[in-house]
């Protein structure tokens, strides 16, 4: 047989494997002479060649060639993105191509080159705050290029045209001035209100007879039947009771028959009958062997502890009766939290067998102590049931809601002004009187914590939550100056809700703030160098405009407080006078004012909010020692706070002279100082703008004098 020539099927044509092998005989020269295929019977009529170790090979040459390709064009396509992205920075960066409606202003003025300037170089994808010196970020590898703005102005804000305002959805809301709360959440459970619980136990020995109340979760009134024992010991004491009614003696014993009637009336007492019971006896004269043990209050049957038949000990319990119309929510919070809360509040929860159904009771008892094991603060709640909706032993999620800001009072509509059970937190009345439940005397809300009107320090500053950037202590908003123009803000952010933040220093109320989009409008201030939050450093943290006041008459201090108040404002119009000729404070004067301001928190004459705005000013005051900037920026926070505890009291001498300066050029929305009176002296800008400054107010009040004091003849003072 010839097997050099090409094998031919029965119709003549070549094979499947000769075709084959002239396709690739190039390639598998060098491999040798290719064996004759094996023929596969598959069937009657059909042969299928297997294929040869050549077209394994070839198979698997091809499969890795293709994953070869697939990864070179992969790498290639992220090589090309990532030289796009560096060079659309470095375009931006040339001002060849500005970002479509956004106008970002520079931080220094027109004309001035760059050349002495400090350059900063940022990362295209914003990894890491701006740097001084050029290289690679450290987190995306990527190269970092100068920072370089477009067009003039101050620096801290950016100009987005109305047609891209609305491309990339920037909204915006208007800070208000108001009260804000604040929502605790934390988890609990049903449990039984334990003054409504009654235990029924055996008052003397004997059988247990019958139990008419013969299952747990059965529901009785005060007053039924509850079980029939019967006792010798009692079948005696009824006789004996019976014979003193007839004037009769008791065992050795013979007394005078009201004293023996007595006696025989309370013994029965004491074993278990009723006033009603005792009554029918005295008027049936028969004694009976058997007693019907009747339930003190209404409720449902919670545990039975014996069955007919028993023999019974005395103090031996028989039923457990709980009243279900109240119940206690058991809650567990955190210290912070608890020190929030007070007797009286309202709470709100969802059952975990009744979801979407709430149920509102109020907190009856806060725990003094906290567990050691959880570390929280058992609080308990009195909830109604008159419909038997609430389970003891179902879990229970509560919100309970309290004001941002803490204060000694707080002002509840429900509760202002009413008198309250301290027993029962659920009875409150308009007028004074007694509990219905317990009959202690009703106690006025004010003893609790409540105030009878709105308190003015829980109004304050706040934003929708989404308007404030926050990165660990640091946080700022985007305020919108003028229509378009978005300027970066430093802000104070105190407590946050789910949808409000308070802004405590920084903000003011009525301006537009930025909720949606402000994300951009950051990273537009980082790519042109400006201030943003990752280097907000160089922001201003002022809301622009004179500080304003709260309304009202300042309280007169009369004696050492008063005293000591007008020596602190000396103190501080000395501070004063050393920023205005850029000196530094004293150190000797710098002690004085925190130490006064010290002794002003402490003393009792001293209003509320008084104090608490000069504990501000002394904590701001702690951090002026130290360089000329430095201090004149925490001057600013003293001079708030000194300014509004200003409006709440007065010494003598503050009282007779005290003038409001604000001088708009200060740097960061411009700066507020107090002086005696006279011509400005500017604190913030030294002798560049010693005379910068306007008149905001005077502060000045009327002082009374003191009534004059007539002289007697003898020498002596008279009224």
């Amino acid at each position: 047989m010839d097997t050099k020539g090409p094998k031919k099927q029965p119709d003549g044509s070549p094979s499947a494997v000769d075709s084959n092998q002239k396709v690739g005989e190039t390639k598998d020269a060098a491999a040798g002479p290719v064996p004759e295929t094996a023929r596969v019977q598959a069937g009657p009529e059909i042969e299928v060649a297997a294929p040869s170790s050549t077209e394994v090979a070839d198979s698997r040459l091809s499969g890795s060639t293709w994953l070869l390709r697939l990864a070179a064009k992969s790498i290639a396509a992220a090589v090309v993105g990532a030289l796009m992205l560096f060079l659309i920075g470095v375009a931006q960066r040339t001002r060849w191509i500005t970002a479509a409606g956004f106008s970002v202003a520079e931080s220094e003025p027109s004309g001035q080159s760059d050349e002495g300037q400090d350059k900063r170089y940022i990362c295209p994808m914003m990894c890491t705050p701006p740097s001084t010196q050029p290289g690679k970020c450290p987190v995306c590898g990527m190269e970092l290029v100068e920072a370089i703005g477009g067009g003039s102005g101050d620096g801290i804000s950016v100009t987005i045209e109305a047609s891209a305002r609305r491309l990339v959805g920037i909204q915006t809301a208007i800070s208000e001035l108001g009260e804000m709360t604040r929502t605790i959440r934390t988890i609990g459970s049903i449990d039984f209100d334990e003054s409504r619980l009654s235990t029924i136990a055996a008052y003397i020995d004997g059988r247990l007879e019958k139990m008419f109340a013969n299952y747990v979760g059965v529901r009785v009134s005060e007053g039924d039947d509850l079980a029939l024992i019967y006792s010798p010991q009692l079948y005696s004491a009824q006789t004996e009771f019976v014979t003193s009614l007839d004037g009769g003696s008791i065992g050795r014993f013979n007394v005078a028959g009201s004293d023996l009637a007595a006696m025989a009336h309370e013994s029965l007492r004491e074993l278990g009958m009723t006033e009603e019971q005792i009554e029918l006896l005295r008027t049936s004269r028969k004694p009976q062997s058997r007693i019907r043990i009747k339930s003190p209050q209404g409720g449902t049957v919670i545990e039975k502890a014996a069955v007919e038949g028993d023999y019974l000990k005395t103090g031996q319990k028989l039923y457990r009766i709980a009243d279900l119309t109240s119940v206690w929510m058991m809650l567990d919070l955190f210290p912070d939290d608890a020190a929030s809360v007070r007797f009286g509040q309202q709470v709100e929860a969802e059952i975990q067998s009744r979801p979407g159904e709430v149920f509102t009771g109020r907190i009856a008892f806060i725990d003094p102590t906290v567990n050691e094991k959880t570390r929280t603060v058992r609080v308990r709640v009195e909830v109604l049931n008159f419909d038997g909706k609430l389970r003891p032993g179902d879990y229970a999620t509560a919100r309970v809601t309290v004001p941002a800001i803490p204060a000694d009072l707080v002002y509840d509509p429900a509760l202002s002004g009413k008198y309250i059970s301290p027993m029962h937190p659920q009875v409150i009345r308009n007028q004074p009187g007694t509990c219905p439940l317990c009959g202690m005397d009703l106690v006025p809300t004010k003893e609790l914590g409540y105030a009878p009107a709105p308190v003015p320090e829980q109004r304050v500053v706040t934003v929708p939550r989404d308007a404030v950037l926050l990165t660990g202590d640091n946080g700022v908003i985007y305020v919108e100056t003028e229509p378009g123009r978005f300027e970066i803000r430093r802000v104070t952010v105190g407590p946050i809700s789910d949808a409000k933040a308070v802004i405590i220093e920084g903000l003011a109320a009525g301006e537009v703030v930025a909720t949606a989009g402000n994300f951009l409008i950051d990273s537009q201030m980082q790519l042109a160098g400006n201030p943003s939050l990752m280097d907000p450093s160089r922001a201003p943290s002022f809301s622009p405009g004179p500080l304003e006041l709260p309304p009202g008459d300042p309280v007169l201090l009369a004696g050492e407080a008063g005293d000591q108040f007008d020596r602190a404002y000396r103190e501080y119009f000395e501070i004063h006078d050393a920023l205005a000729a850029d000196r530094t404070p004293p150190p000797v004067v710098l002690n004085a004012l925190i130490g006064v301001l010290a002794r002003l928190e402490m003393m009792p004459p001293v209003p509320d909010d008084a104090q608490r705005q000069l504990a501000i000013a002394r904590r701001a005051a702690e951090r002026m020692d130290g360089p000329l900037e430095t201090a004149r920026d925490a001057y600013r926070r003293v001079s708030h706070a000194m300014l509004r505890a200003a409006a709440y009291a007065r010494g003598v001498r503050t009282a007779q002279s005290l003038t409001h300066y604000y001088c708009p050029q200060v740097s960061g929305g411009g700066g507020d100082w107090m002086q005696p009176s006279g011509k400005p002296s500017n604190p913030y800008g030294g002798w560049d703008a010693l005379r910068c400054g306007e008149v905001v107010r005077d502060m000045a009040v009327e002082v009374q004098a003191p009534a004059p004091v007539a002289q007697t003849p003898s020498g002596g003072a008279s009224p």
